[in-house]
């Protein structure tokens, strides 16, 4: 179901209505594993040099599972972080602040992020993608405006177990990359992650957009990959990427992060014109 983002286009004050629609919630333990390997690796280095170590896990669902697991895990990039989950549904919050302890807080709200402080990552996984593509662009500034220096939004799209999964990373200023991330063995090519790209793409796959064109390209290069299956799916996938970064496409990590299934390319090369 599709909803209408209501009055995303001005910030609102505290005090006023959360922006935004109660969503359906659902979520499964470990599903965000693959984005916050992500967040705590090669994107770490913005939480230690965060003055305020402020994380959102923004519209966490029914459950404050996933919230939890990123709290542990970036605990152990920094010891001090504060990690907030916020939801727009009352009954989710009351039942999450069982789990609250040092550093783990839930709260209601929405899109206008209800915290003190400016946080250095926001998390809004299979969230945008239940509004209208209209309304992103309007979302993405806001939650945008409330970022630390330096800080990310993510917004991302996973399936039910965390098998595909993609997300774009926005700066205070501009979207910075759109990452993939899949589980081998759960496709025959990589293109089929395209039923989980974010809301801003999922209806750009089309002849004659840039993420279409970037698709067809990783089937090309998988395709072309085909004699290194005999290797392994890990050696195949760090092959199509090669090929990739050999032919221009402007990929932002190397083999370490290949070989885990991933790929990231700057967000200039696949955004809608």
């Amino acid at each position: 179901m599709v909803q209408k983002a209501e009055r995303v286009g001005s910030p609102r004050s505290r005090g006023g209505k959360p922006v935004g629609n109660i969503t359906r919630g659902t979520t499964n333990p470990n599903r965000m594993r693959r984005l916050d390997r992500w967040l705590a690796g090669p994107q770490a280095w913005r939480l230690r040099a965060a003055v305020d170590p402020l994380v959102v896990d923004l519209g966490y669902g029914a459950s404050p599972t996933t919230a939890v697991e990123l709290f542990e895990r970036l605990r152990a990039v920094r010891a001090d972080v504060r990690v907030c989950g916020i939801e727009i549904e009352p009954d989710r919050v009351r039942s999450a602040r069982a789990l609250e302890r040092p550093g783990l807080s839930f709260h209601l709200g929405g899109f206008e992020l209800p915290v003190a402080g400016s946080p250095v990552l926001v998390r809004a996984f299979n969230v945008l993608r239940q509004y209208e593509e209209a309304d992103v662009q309007g979302i993405w500034s806001l939650v945008q405006s409330r970022l630390a220096p330096g800080g990310l939004f993510i917004d991302g799209t996973s399936d039910e177990i965390g098998r595909r999964v993609t997300w774009v990373a926005l700066g205070p200023e501009r979207p910075l990359s759109l990452s993939f991330s899949v589980r081998f063995g759960s496709f025959e090519l990589p293109s089929e992650v395209a039923e989980r790209l974010p809301k801003a793409l999922i209806h750009r796959n089309v002849p004659g957009e840039p993420i279409h064109a970037f698709l067809q390209a990783m089937d090309k290069a998988w395709l072309d990959a085909a004699p290194l299956a005999s290797f392994g799916n890990r050696q195949r996938w760090t092959g199509m990427c090669r090929s990739l970064h050999d032919a221009g496409w402007p990929l932002q990590d190397g083999p370490a992060r290949w070989r885990l299934g991933e790929l990231t390319v700057a967000w200039e090369a696949v955004a809608p014109r």
